[in-house]
C-alpha cells in the first residue's frame, strides 16, 4: 500500500523544514546522540570503533551474510516521497538509536553494493506513524498531538541513506515504541538503480523490503522509560509476532550494543548486514510474508481514537 491512505487531517507543524538535510534532535534524543560520543572518545574514535565492531561481526558471520534477506511485506503505513537524510527523528522524543547497515551483494560473495539506496521507517514512541497520526496504536496511548513536538505530522521517522562505496549506510532515530498486535520493529526497503532528486530518491527498483526486530528484554526495558512507558497494554514479543519468524538476523533481529550499559536511556547502536540479490525486484506491496490482519497486513488499524 502507498499513500493513499495517509492522514492530512493533523498537519500542524509545516514550519519544520523539510529540505532532506540533518534535522536537530531535541530533548532526550538530542541529548543522547552527544552522550554517544562522550566517555573520553572522539567521535571519530568512536565510529571507528563501532565500524571495526560491525565489520568484524560480518566477517565472522560470513554464512549469515551469504543468506539472503528474509522479504516480507511493506505493511499498511508505507508512504512514498521519504527525504534523504542521515536524521529522521524531527525532535520525536525516545531514547536514541544509531543504525549501521551495511548492504551486500548475496549471489556474488557478499561484496558491497554501494549506491543503494535503504530506506527505513517506523513509528513513534507511542506507537503513531507519521501520514497516519490518528490510527489507534491498541493499549493506552495519549493522542500523538500531545507528544510536544515540533515533527512534521507526514515526513518524520522516515528516511533514506545512500550507500558509500563500502555499502555501508547510518541513520539517528530513536527505539520504536510498539502498537497491537506487533512487536517492536522496524521497516526497510532497498532500492538500486535510481538517484536522488527533490531531495528524495527517485526511479530504479525495489530489491528488497522487510523489517528490523529488537531484543524482548532490551525492548521491554526501554518501554519501562519515558515517553514509552506513558503507552500501556499487551505487547508482543517476538516469539507471538506475526511476521518475525524466528531466524535471527537473516531475519532482520539487529545486533544492539548500548551507549552506555548502566544507563539504556544513554541509546543503543544497531548493526545489521543486509544480504540482497540486486537482480530481484520486492516492492512488498500487497501482503505476504506472513503477515495477516489486524493491522499490518491489510489497511490500518482504526482511526478511533486510542483510550485515555
Amino acid at each position: 500500500m502507498t499513500g493513499n491512505h495517509r492522514d492530512t487531517s493533523m498537519n500542524r507543524r509545516r514550519a519544520l523544514a523539510v529540505t532532506g538535510g540533518t534535522v536537530a534532535a531535541g530533548g532526550l534524543a538530542f541529548a543522547g546522540y552527544r552522550a554517544a560520543f562522550a566517555d573520553g572518545t572522539t567521535a571519530a574514535e568512536s565510529t571507528a570503533t563501532a565500524e571495526s565492531t560491525a565489520e568484524a561481526t560480518t566477517t565472522s558471520s560470513g554464512s549469515t551474510c551469504m543468506t539472503l534477506m528474509t522479504s516480507v511485506t511493506e505493511g499498511p503505513y508505507y508512504l512514498d516521497g521519504a527525504l534523504v537524510r542521515k536524521n529522521i527523528t524531527e525532535g520525536k522524543s525516545g531514547v536514541p538509536l544509531t543504525l549501521r547497515l551495511t548492504v551486500v551483494d548475496a549471489t556474488d560473495g557478499c561484496t558491497p553494493v554501494p549506491g543503494a539506496a535503504v530506506e527505513i521507517w517506523h513509528c513513534d514512541a507511542w506507537g503513531y506513524y507519521s501520514g497516519y497520526t490518528t490510527a489507534n496504536p491498541g493499549g493506552s496511548a495519549p493522542a500523538e498531538s500531545e507528544d510536544g513536538s515540533t515533527a512534521d505530522d507526514n515526513t518524520y521517522l522516515r528516511g533514506y541513506q545512500i550507500a558509500n562505496a563500502n555499502g555501508v549506510v547510518r541513520f539517528e532515530t530513536i527505539f520504536p515504541g510498539w502498537y497491537t498486535p506487533r512487536t517492536c520493529h522496524i521497516h526497510v526497503k532497498v532500492h538500486t538503480g535510481g538517484q536522488k532528486e527533490d531531495g528524495t530518491y527517485e526511479g530504479g527498483k525495489v530489491n528488497y523490503t522487510g523489517q528490523f526486530f529488537f531484543d524482548d528484554e532490551i525492548a521491554q526495558e526501554i518501554f519501562t522509560l519515558e515517553p514509552y512507558a506513558q503507552h500501556s497494554g499487551s505487547y508482543t514479543t517476538l516469539d507471538n509476532d506475526m511476521v518475525y519468524d524466528g531466524g535471527g538476523a537473516a531475519s532482520g533481529l539487529l545486533t544492539l550494543k548500548p551507549v552506555k550499559k548502566a544507563d539504556p536511556a544513554r541509546g543503543y547502536k544497531g548493526f545489521l548486514t543486509l544480504g540482497i540479490d540486486p537482480d530481484a525486484e520486492n516492492t512488498g506491496a500487497g501482503g505476504g510474508g506472513g503477515e495477516g490482519g489486524g493491522g499490518e497486513g491489510g489497511a490500518p488499524p482504526s482511526d478511533a481514537p486510542p483510550a485515555s
